[in-house]
């Protein structure tokens, strides 16, 4: 029976440890491979790397402090070594020249050769034979997709708002351009989405408005075009047309990591529907496959007012035995 959490009241709280500024990594391509920027919190304990979703860098994620503190702040409080990437096309990594073609850029096989990288970096450098992973979103795909080739160099997995097979939705149309512009009002509808008509918006305004600032900043170009954008890869968006036309990219069976769904009550990519095929799908699971459903939350949970439930779900999962 699934086993739902909808209070974590329970769980181990956060540390009193003061937030310090990441360290920042090149990590250098070979055979024009893209460098990749990697953000680095040292802890003593395991190591957690998170991988961002469709529309923007680590920085704006788990990176990016409300209040003073962030995710990856979080987790580096419960001991953890943490660490986070962006993907080619966002944020201070490098973006591929096809970005300006017809052809999507950033496909989930693209995604999981870069995270072969930097967990090849991460145990080098930790001299830690495991891994856990922390995806969200569209990110949850070639995280799991890696997970399943990679058994053996995965601790856990945990999949924040992911995407699941839809079996019955009506065929999605494939993107025609290597990227597209994704503005501040865009984001703004983007934290809305799924949110109860009559609810508050689930991150205050006078909170977004510095957040879209720092976005639209990730592209130095962004200024150039109006209204001002970011160019993002549409990779996922090809990716997630597949998904949801029947055609999942990988085998969850392969994936043997203990795993927790993490999703917001109101998450419109995470459906009730989506964590159970999920659950049911990642069968090898060792332990099982835990499923938390987390209130007043959307799509962008970390991000939003109710986001230390995720924060504790997730530490929760991550530090049990």
């Amino acid at each position: 029976m699934t086993k739902t959490i909808v209070a974590c009241a329970a769980v181990l709280g956060a540390l009193a440890v003061p937030a310090t500024a990441a360290e920042t990594i090149r990590l250098p391509g070979a055979d024009r491979e893209p460098t990749l920027a990697i953000s680095h919190e040292p802890g003593p304990g395991p190591s957690v790397l998170y991988v961002h979703g469709a529309t923007f860098p680590q920085a704006l994620s788990i990176g990016y402090r409300l209040a003073g503190r962030s995710w990856m702040d979080d987790l580096r409080a419960r001991g953890f070594d943490v660490w986070a990437f962006d993907l080619a096309g966002y944020g201070d990594s490098d973006r591929p020249a096809a970005m300006t073609g017809a052809a999507p850029v950033g496909r989930m096989a693209e995604a999981v050769s870069q995270i072969a990288r930097v967990t090849r970096y991460i145990r080098a450098t930790s001299k830690k034979d495991r891994v856990s992973i922390l995806a969200h979103s569209w990110g949850t795909l070639p995280a799991g997709a890696f997970a399943a080739e990679h058994p053996d160099r995965i601790e856990r997995l945990v999949l924040f708002g992911p995407p699941a097979l839809r079996k019955a939705a009506p065929p999605a149309a494939e993107p025609t351009t290597g990227a597209s512009l994704v503005s501040a009002e865009d984001q703004w509808a983007s934290f809305q989405s799924g949110v109860p008509a009559g609810e508050p918006s689930p991150i205050d305004r006078a909170l977004f408005v510095p957040w879209a600032e720092a976005y639209l900043a990730s592209d130095a170009a962004s200024a150039t075009r109006s209204p001002p954008a970011v160019l993002v890869p549409t990779g996922p968006q090809a990716d997630l047309a597949e998904v949801w036309s029947g055609r999942f990219p990988y085998d969850p069976a392969k994936v043997r990591a203990s795993t927790l769904v993490v999703y917001g009550e109101w998450d419109p990519i995470t459906r009730d529907a989506d964590a159970a095929w999920l659950k049911e799908a990642l069968v090898k699971a060792e332990g099982g496959v835990r499923v938390a459903k987390l209130p007043r939350g959307a799509h962008r949970m970390h991000l939003e007012a109710n986001r230390q439930v995720l924060f504790d779900a997730v530490g929760a999962f991550l530090t049990e035995d």
